[in-house]
């Protein structure tokens, strides 16, 4: 198993804050979920009949912070499921132009 060549210090500093930037940007799309859905549902329960419909938005934006997250900390930059997949694919790549370069 071949490793990546290391990063040059401006490479490091370029994906360490795009990685920042997403989980920063994961960690705002959550406190606005946490704070909008605690309006609503407050909303529904004192103000516009029972609350019953206050789910239905939560439901919702709750699949979409979920997809978000996955995007961020599972299949996003440095996430680690997608630097294994980038790395097995290196290496098939590899092998395969290894075998037409081959004897």
């Amino acid at each position: 198993m071949s490793t990546p060549p290391p990063l040059s210090p401006e490479e490091l500093d370029r994906v360490a804050r795009k990685r920042a930037g997403a989980k920063l940007g994961w960690y705002f799309h959550a406190t606005v979920f946490v704070l909008v859905n605690i309006f609503v549902f407050s909303m529904s329960k004192y103000g516009f009949g029972d609350r019953s419909w206050s789910i239905k938005p939560f439901l919702g934006w709750g699949l979409g912070l979920a997809l978000h997250g996955v995007s961020v900390w599972v299949l996003g930059a440095g996430g680690g499921l997608r630097e294994r997949m980038v790395q097995k694919e290196r290496e098939s790549l590899q092998r395969e132009q290894d075998r037409r370069d081959g004897p």
